[in-house]
């Protein structure tokens, strides 16, 4: 859940429990969010659904366990390129 969720609920007068959750659940849960997200901007295809994916990944790239995701991206990124160039093959699963 984003962290000012608590007190817009709060201002609202809605009840809920809170907790902090263990760095295994935290990550768990992120993964879900990610996946979740994921569906909804599938559906969605817009703006607002992107960024709630891009704020996820955000909070995972802060993990210690992904801390080398940016090399790895720019590493993946020299050796493979990117996907700005619109390309389709059909056949493969790269």
């Amino acid at each position: 859940m984003r962290d000012k969720i608590p007190q817009i609920l709060d201002k609202k007068g809605v009840p809920y429990e809170k907790r902090t959750a263990s760095f295994e659940e935290y990550r768990e849960e992120l993964i879900k969010k990610l996946l979740e997200e994921a569906d909804e901007f599938s559906i969605a295809k817009n703006s607002e659904e992107l960024a709630d994916i891009i704020e996820v990944v955000e909070s995972l790239k802060s993990l210690s366990d992904y801390s080398d995701v940016e090399r790895v991206r720019l590493a993946k990124l020299e050796e493979k390129g990117g996907f700005l160039g619109r390309v389709i093959l059909k056949g493969r699963k790269d």
